[in-house]
């Protein structure tokens, strides 16, 4: 796709810059989370709160899905020659407001799955196959397409965000990109719930995941490879139910030093 290829080769700047820093910063409160709570790879919310999950959540959500952003931040900056730093953060906070706003469903799923995995076992491995099988489904899904040909292609949706009128304009652009994306990503999202949702290394490789998708040229390929693996993993769950720590019965309690 020449979009694709286009909104790969932006090149570097100070926005880039800034949304790195931003990104790490929040992977390094994301971790200093995880272990000053000892939270792990387990079923639930781990005792936490709607507001404390949500806030946790929305950290989360800014470590991961940052930098997969910056193509269309890099392209969207072409547009803005007034208030650049001050436009483009409403751009951000509309995009990551999207995510955050995520986070009341995914602690409900969340405490819901901490609650099947803690009552019926063979309930916990059917809810882990149908999730692993949905993903997989999802990925090969020509809506899942459609969502990522927008994230992978910003460049062709610039003339209806320019259409954008009001000081709420950037917000609202943003807000629009983090719909797409969260179509794109949902099924990947829910994942991190059946994983645990403090588990790091599936955060990491979800966030690559997801760059990947949006940045390579092969990245639509990739998708699908994705989502052929997932299907995979919904037979593999049968035997080995660790593949789903968030469903994993054995892993209700967390153990002593489990922080990642």
């Amino acid at each position: 796709m020449a979009g694709s290829t286009v909104a790969a080769r932006q090149p570097f700047t100070h926005t880039t810059l800034v949304l790195l820093v931003a990104s790490v910063a929040a992977w390094i409160g994301t971790v200093a989370w995880a272990r000053s709570a000892d939270m792990g790879a387990v079923p639930g919310t781990m005792g936490m709160s709607a507001l404390a999950f949500t806030t946790m959540w929305s950290l989360m959500m800014t470590a991961m899905m940052l930098p997969s952003v910056g193509p269309f931040i890099g392209v969207y900056q072409r547009t803005v020659i007034d208030h650049r730093p001050l436009r483009l953060s409403a751009l951000a906070a509309g995009y990551l407001g999207v995510w955050a706003a995520v986070g009341l469903a995914a602690f409900l799923l969340a405490d819901w799955f901490g609650t099947v995995a803690g009552r019926n076992e063979t309930a916990a491995r059917v809810v882990a196959v149908a999730t692993f099988a949905t993903v997989g489904a999802y990925q090969l899904s020509p809506l899942k397409y459609r969502c990522l040909s927008h994230c992978r292609t910003p460049i062709g949706h610039l003339v209806h965000y320019l259409g954008f009128r009001g000081p709420l304009r950037d917000l609202r652009a943003g807000a629009s990109h983090g719909w797409f994306c969260l179509g794109c990503c949902w099924a990947l999202m829910v994942l991190m719930v059946a994983f645990g949702v403090m588990n790091l290394a599936a955060m990491v490789g979800l966030a690559v995941i997801i760059a990947v998708e949006k940045v390579w040229r092969h990245g639509e390929q990739f998708a699908r490879a994705v989502g052929v693996a997932a299907i995979g993993c919904a037979i593999a769950v049968v035997f080995v139910p660790e593949l789903a720590p968030g469903l994993d019965p054995n892993a209700v309690m967390p153990m002593d030093g489990m922080g990642m």
